[in-house]
């Protein structure tokens, strides 16, 4: 096995091994909840995410699930001048598990190992060949906190995440990241 998937695959059966420790008997349809996140980001750096997710809340402060990753990316590269130079576009789809402790029952700490499959391309404005990056295999892991807002009849998630993969090749970038959810 690839060395960069063995801390994931540990950690998703880490989280796996929780929750059946806290898993009661039977299951409750009332303790599932649906949502995930949304984001969109214009401009030089073009970022598009839809990651639905389904979860069920295990215990009053433990919650686990999964959910897809769609993500489209794209970064123009300017002169001083403004002039375009390149465009990197990028195409992610994955799965992710999630984990999340309650230490109060409005902030929560996160877990979520992904597995993304990414595709892309560079296009050079100055007259070079465009060039086709070859597909390509990431793990992410990213690492959060997190609050819920009530907000209707679900809850509105607002995260400071961070992807410890650091892969090269990781939608996330380098840096700490917030992202925004609903749940219902």
């Amino acid at each position: 096995m690839n060395n960069q998937r063995r801390p994931i695959l540990a950690i998703v059966l880490l989280m796996l091994a929780a929750s059946c420790s806290y898993a009661q008997s039977g299951f409750d349809r009332s303790r599932l909840f649906f949502g995930g996140n949304f984001g969109v980001r214009f401009g030089n750096n073009t970022f598009v995410n839809l990651s639905p997710q389904v979860g069920y809340r295990i215990h009053e402060r433990l919650t686990a699930g999964g959910g897809i990753n769609c993500v489209a990316s794209s970064l123009t590269f300017r002169t001083p001048a403004g002039e375009r130079v390149s465009r990197e576009r990028f195409g992610y789809a994955g799965l992710n598990v999630f984990g999340r402790f309650f230490p109060l029952s409005s902030v929560f700490l996160s877990l979520q190992p992904e597995y993304n499959y990414s595709w892309g391309n560079i296009r050079y404005f100055n007259g070079q060949p465009d060039e086709k990056s070859p597909a390509a295999y990431v793990p992410c892991l990213l690492v959060g906190a997190g609050t819920v807002i009530p907000s209707g009849r679900g809850t509105l998630i607002a995260m400071l995440q961070y992807d410890v993969a650091g892969s090269a090749r990781s939608p996330y970038g380098r840096n700490p990241f917030v992202t925004f959810g609903f749940n219902f």
